[in-house]
């Protein structure tokens, strides 16, 4: 391979400015005439978002890692590093405690204790070039299940393999692949899930943006399996970059004969086509999905019958999320007995995780099975910023529970979450520090849960509802005895009663919450005071009369003029009139500090 600058082009780069790197590195490349010098390489997201937009430059056999690069810094990666192969240090990673600066990709942190055997060829691939995907062997996979294996052989080494659903619940692929090729039907349909919808959650989309001809050809390995001619990617619209990666892969799968009548020759044939959602979040549950794809409203219906016995239009139908569909080529092409090597017992493979919040180095993350909450917070996130103090993580999205401190060697694995009181999820993984209130947060999630709940059983509609309405009277000190045991009666009644995974799941904040954070509800509750002072009605803004400096600042950008005093004598702030936006806070000069954020019930 020839020297190449891979740039980092998935949603979160172009946000961070991918677009004007690629057309700076494109417009001195033709200018100064380099095209056979070195390529330029615009692939899908490199996993690491904190250090957008960031390039990989392949030169002599090595990836050198640059970050935070800008439009202007491009000449210089070209001239210096790519035609002369010096290191530019100012354009490096440094780990943010350490201090230490990395070179080579291979060598950060943020990568060297992950497992990348899915998002590992984004940095490889051309997301509209299916020569890229097929030169690291891509379709390889699908060609040797048509030529090799019976669709029954196929069904077994996925099963052998351990694979489980990574779309949340964890159920067994190769069970659900076999249940559906047992049912009795001329019609049958595939169905792959990319309506991603949780807060902070985007594996789904990097893998579609990235590498959509690995989805494309695990769902062609399924259809083979089940006995499906039909297959549907039902992919959220608010992912444009992702629908137009899969629709020019599509295309070009059925012009090389691998979509379509005959594939490879063989007698088996197989389309997909594409269905987007329209961004209602209850559309994840495969019920509400298939009711979506039918042109109705997205509402969950009971189950039994399965999706696997009558799904779509009333035919059997397979569905599985876009990081389970894009295991199966590798699992088919390297053996059941190597991906069931990776992970634990019940637990097989990989995860990929979107690692947010409180954390140094946020970003995609795909990790083995098994490994610990806390060598994914520290290790491969880097700790907390500023030197906080870690409390809680959410995992599995708004209905995933917190898991706190005391629990940061829980290895992640389907049966250990769920013991923990939370879950996989689709691999959503928030991270909370010291200053977060775990009653808003709380508060938070079941708010987002209760307003997308299609209303369609009373449990999840009035339940939520009137969660949501609790943690709020609570959250404005107005909490009342015998509240948290009605949270947790109401939040089991919801679980028990509701019809669909979102209501069956939507309690567990709450729940998580009060099993582990008992003491900040009973602060807010007995007390009317917030501990981590984040909601709004039980803090003040005070001003030390000890630290004032009288620069007038804070009084000129006070939005409800709620500051008074005179120029270098001490300001006060008149608490009727604060409307407790914070703003004070933010512009009281360094030198001062004199501005403070307080509990009422503490002064």
């Amino acid at each position: 391979m020839k020297p190449a600058l891979i740039i980092s082009a998935g949603t979160c780069g172009l946000a961070r400015g991918a677009g004007e790197i690629v057309k700076a590195a494109q417009d001195y490349q033709s200018k100064r005439r380099l095209q056979q010098k070195f390529d330029i390489i615009i692939t899908g997201c490199h996993g690491f978002c904190e250090a957008e937009t960031n390039v990989v430059v392949h030169v002599d056999g090595k990836q050198i890692f640059y970050q935070k690069l800008r439009p202007e810094n491009v000449k210089d990666v070209i001239e210096k590093t790519l035609l002369r192969e010096e290191i530019i240090n100012n354009f490096l990673w440094s780990d943010p405690k350490t201090q230490q600066v990395y070179v080579y990709i291979d060598d950060i942190p943020f990568y060297r204790k992950q497992k990348r055997i899915l998002l590992g060829n984004n940095l490889h691939v051309k997301p509209e070039c299916i020569e890229d995907y097929v030169k690291l062997g891509g379709y390889s996979a699908l060609n040797k299940a048509l030529k090799e294996y019976q669709p029954k052989r196929v069904i077994n080494l996925i099963k052998e393999s351990g694979l489980r659903g990574r779309g949340g619940a964890g159920f067994p692929t190769g069970k659900k692949w076999e249940l559906c090729r047992k049912m009795k039907s001329s019609v049958k349909y595939i169905v792959c899930n990319a309506d991603e919808g949780d807060p902070g959650a985007y594996m789904d989309r990097s893998l579609l943006e990235g590498n959509p001809h690995s989805v494309i050809e695990g769902m062609i390995i399924g259809a083979y399996a089940i006995g499906a001619r039909e297959g549907i990617i039902y992919v959220r619209n608010e992912y444009p970059l992702a629908v137009k990666n899969i629709e020019i892969a599509i295309k070009q799968a059925r012009k090389r004969g691998l979509l379509g009548e005959n594939i490879l020759g063989s007698k088996f044939s197989f389309d997909i086509t594409i269905v987007r959602g329209a961004g209602a979040f209850v559309c994840g549950e495969e019920t509400a999905l298939l009711i979506s794809i039918e042109g109705r409203v997205g509402r969950p219906r009971p189950r039994p019958p399965y999706p696997v016995e009558k799904g779509l239009w009333g035919k059997p139908t397979n569905i599985n999320n876009v990081e389970t569909w894009a295991n199966i080529p590798a699992i088919i092409l390297r053996g059941a007995q190597w991906f069931s090597s990776i992970g634990t017992e019940g637990s097989k493979g990989t995860k990929i995780f979107s690692l947010v919040g409180k954390i140094n180095n946020t970003g995609l993350v795909e990790v083995p099975m098994g490994i610990t909450l806390r060598e994914i917070i520290y290790d491969i996130g880097g700790g907390i910023p500023a030197g906080k103090k870690f409390k809680a993580v959410q995992t599995g999205g708004p209905s995933g529970g917190c898991i706190p401190s005391e629990l940061l060697d829980l290895p992640i694995d389907y049966e250990s979450l769920t013991e923990a009181g939370s879950m996989m999820g689709s691999g959503g993984m928030i991270v909370m520090d010291e200053d977060t209130c775990m009653v808003d947060v709380a508060r938070y999630f079941l708010n987002f849960t209760q307003q997308e709940s299609c209303g369609k059983c009373p449990p999840c509609r009035l339940g939520t509802k009137d969660m949501v309405q609790i943690l709020n009277r609570i959250s404005r000190g107005e909490g009342r005895e015998g509240d948290i045991e009605l949270l947790e009666n109401i939040g089991g009644n919801v679980k028990r009663g509701s019809l669909c995974g979102l209501g069956q799941t939507a309690p567990h904040p709450v729940l998580t919450t009060i099993k582990y954070f008992r003491d900040e509800y009973l602060a807010h509750i007995k007390e009317q005071r917030c501990p981590a002072l984040v909601c709004t009605a039980l803090i003040s803004y005070v001003i030390d009369p000890e630290l004032c400096g009288g620069c007038t600042i804070c009084a000129k950008n006070c939005p409800s003029n709620a500051i008074s005093g005179e120029p270098k004598k001490v300001y006060a702030i008149d608490q009727a009139k604060c409307i407790k936006c914070g703003i004070c806070v933010s512009v009281c000069p360094d030198k001062f500090r004199a501005v403070k954020k307080v509990s009422p019930a503490l002064t």
